[in-house]
């Protein structure tokens, strides 16, 4: 091809003449000097610049010689230059062709690339949208697990209410104390999750945005590499640009281009594995922590189902007591009254016994005599002191047993009253708060 340009560029070599067959100048005819001179007056009128018949002829064989050189080599070079351009022609069609087919290839591999963008993008879309309704579960469990933890202070501080010796660190206080830190644990478990769900949104959000900006590089080079692979010779729109004939200093290579989308792709990828993993995972953290306070409450409830049945039997028992104490009182305040009255039955006879006595030692001389009746009177009267001593002593014994009874019978209705005051607390108070709490499927966020 270079050849048939320089063929087609080279110019055809002027034809040499001897200086043996120019003409000869008129100076030279005119002074006769020349070779072929001649002498005589008679031609001197004749002597002119003309050339000479064989310089005549020489010229017009060298003149067709020169034509017919012209004439060879210009059909030699419109051959040359037919071919030339035929084969240049031929050369950037195909070239123009293989650059629309390496065009084609190029909008190929952008459209895979862009699809698998594309894909990725919305993927991590959708993924992003159910981490979301994740989180949104998240946020109502965390919510949820306030009315829990308020009904556990709640109970506490209630049955901080209660009076000795009821105020007891009983099984319905430890279940209590477990309850409300299994709460806070909860509470705290759900805060970190509910962290972690906020960054990996974040991350993915990052992703799909970095996704995107590729994406939308690929439509934009696929447009123009479209609007490329349709231009033809007879476009209209078309012009030089010789300084877009160079390599861009910032362009990518082949290996570092796709490797470009590969990597976002994969990191992508990455991010929406680790957010379905997470979705995963917060799933089964809701529903683990929704039974672990379901069962805590269900064993918080059993302890206060004992606890009451237990103040109950205890209460009854106390009312039974109380009222056989109060049978007891009654009894021994109508065995005080008979003792009483017997002591006082007792006056007569003695007033009898003494009054004798007193008369008889009024008897003269020797009829004061220690005779049998003085014997009986004096004993008689050591009987009934006797007596007398004996019911006085079983008179402070019954009253201070009827004191007891009566201590005994204030202890027993202070207990009932404690023991009522315990279960309005545990029942009334505790339990019936307790019937707000929330149901399963609150907890686990729905």
């Amino acid at each position: 091809m270079a050849e048939a340009k320089a063929l087609m560029t080279k110019e055809p070599a002027p034809q040499s003449v001897p200086v043996s067959e120019l003409p000869r100048k008129v100076c030279e005819v005119a002074l006769n000097t020349g070779p072929d001179s001649s002498s005589g007056l008679t031609t001197s009128g004749f002597r002119t610049a003309k050339y000479l018949t064989h310089e005549w002829h020489q010229s017009n064989s060298d003149l067709y010689n020169k034509a017919s050189a012209g004439c060879d080599w210009g059909e030699c070079n419109r051959a040359e230059s037919k071919e030339l351009s035929a084969h240049a022609a031929a050369t950037a069609q195909r070239a123009q062709q293989s650059s629309t087919a390496a065009l084609g290839q190029r909008l190929q591999d952008i459209h895979f690339w862009k699809s698998e963008l594309q894909r990725q993008i919305e993927d991590l879309d959708a993924e992003t949208s159910l981490l979301a309704a994740q989180k949104l579960r998240l946020e109502r469990a965390l919510d949820a697990t306030a009315v829990p933890y308020a009904i556990a202070t709640d109970n506490l501080q209630c049955r901080e209410r209660r009076q000795s010796p009821d105020l007891v660190n009983d099984e319905v206080e430890q279940e209590l104390l477990k309850e409300a830190e299994l709460i806070r644990n909860v509470q705290e478990l759900l805060k970190r999750t509910l962290s972690q769900a906020a960054n990996q949104m974040r991350l993915n959000r990052d992703h799909k945005e970095i996704c995107e900006m590729d994406w939308s590089d690929k439509v934009e080079t696929y447009n123009i590499d479209d609007k490329c692979g349709r231009y033809s010779n007879e476009s209209t729109n078309i012009q030089f640009h010789p300084s877009s004939v160079k390599y861009e200093e910032s362009a990518s290579t082949p290996e570092t281009w796709p490797k470009f989308s590969h990597d976002n792709i994969y990191r992508a990828e990455r991010e929406k594995l680790a957010s379905i993993n997470l979705r995963a995972l917060i799933d089964s953290i809701l529903h683990d922590v929704s039974e672990d306070l379901r069962r805590q409450c269900a064993a918080v409830n059993e302890a206060f189902v004992r606890r009451c049945e237990e103040l109950d039997d205890a209460k009854h028992n106390l009312e039974h007591h109380l009222k056989n104490v109060l049978k007891a009182i009654g009894n021994q305040e109508a065995n005080i009254a008979a003792l009483k009255k017997a002591i006082k039955d007792k006056e007569a006879p003695m007033k009898v016994a003494q009054t004798r006595l007193y008369d008889r030692s009024f008897r003269p001389n020797v009829e004061l005599c220690r005779d049998e009746a003085q014997f009986r009177l004096i004993s008689e009267v050591e009987e009934l002191t006797e007596t007398i001593e004996s019911l006085k002593r079983k008179l402070l014994e019954s009253e201070q047993s009827l004191k007891n009874l009566e201590d005994t019978r204030m202890d027993l209705e202070k207990e009932i009253a404690v023991k009522t005051n315990s279960i309005f607390i545990d029942r009334q108070k505790c339990m019936a708060h307790r019937m707000h709490y929330p149901v399963v499927l609150k907890l686990a966020g729905y």
